[in-house]
């Protein structure tokens, strides 16, 4: 069973690098775009703001990550001897898709808390500062491999907030959430998925909703109306996404979209 290739396959990430080498100074993000950041400290120290709260000092190898656009700052010295290598990041689907807002706002980890990911980092490091051609391509589709291990690393902690990564993480749930996310077309019943988690259905739907935070079936129509959302922009016909996420007319589509989101398919689009 994998728990990310299918949700990759439909929000997918794409980065762009914009900064590698030494910084100095004030980068200031205000979380106005519709794209989140990766930005890693590969030596030196800078401060770092998130939203209002107070600066954090980071002097050792660190990962920052923001899978949402998210308001901080960034400032070093001149004698503060940073390096940094950043990205923008942007999802299939937009950043409101169901992968990037069941991350949280942000995460801030020292590069030897993710061992799993050194290898990679190497190379991005060496791709960063040795100025070899094709490196802003090469950069660009690594730091893409970095957010894959990422979300690997997150999976693998197990103290996740509840949501859908805290689903994928249990070891009970893996299954059922990874068979909707699958096939989101199929009718999934609560005693269907209580069997595939090995567990009574009472007591499958009572660990569903405090690990994911939403009831199986709730869950089931957020994951259609996020698929339908990423179809949309995407500018296919509404009766072929419906039947795609298992309604059987545009109109049945229609409703449950706006129950979910205020508006209907062809007002949210614009």
């Amino acid at each position: 069973m994998d728990r990310l290739s299918t949700l990759l396959s439909h929000f997918g990430v794409n980065a762009g690098t914009f900064h590698s080498g030494s910084f100095c100074g004030i980068t200031a993000i205000d979380g106005t775009q519709a794209y989140g950041h990766v930005h890693l400290l590969q030596a030196g120290a800078v401060d770092l703001k998130l939203g209002d709260q107070p600066d954090l000092h980071l002097s050792e190898p660190t990962l920052i990550f923001f899978p949402r656009p998210y308001r901080h700052r960034l400032f070093a010295t001149e004698d503060s001897g940073a390096q940094l290598v950043c990205a923008s990041l942007s999802f299939d689907g937009g950043s409101g898709n169901a992968l990037a807002t069941a991350l949280p706002d942000y995460l801030v980890l020292k590069l030897d808390e993710i061992p799993t990911l050194a290898s990679t980092l190497q190379w991005l490091f060496n791709e960063a500062f040795d100025g070899t051609c094709g490196r802003q391509a090469v950069m660009d589709r690594l730091f893409e491999l970095l957010v894959i291990l990422l979300l690997r690393h997150i999976l693998s902690t197990g103290n996740q907030q509840p949501g859908m990564m805290a689903g994928l993480a249990d070891s009970r749930l893996a299954r059922p959430l990874s068979v909707m996310h699958e096939e989101p077309g199929k009718p999934w019943s609560v005693a269907e998925l209580s069997t595939l988690a090995n567990m009574s259905r009472a007591s499958f739907a009572e660990h569903f909703k405090r690990v994911v935070g939403q009831a199986p079936v709730d869950y089931l129509v957020s994951w259609r109306i996020s698929l339908a959302q990423k179809r949309l922009r995407e500018g296919k016909p509404i009766a072929l996404i419906a039947e795609e996420v298992g309604y059987e007319s545009a109109s049945a589509l229609a409703r449950a979209f706006r129950r979910k989101t205020g508006l209907s398919p062809r007002e949210w689009r614009g």
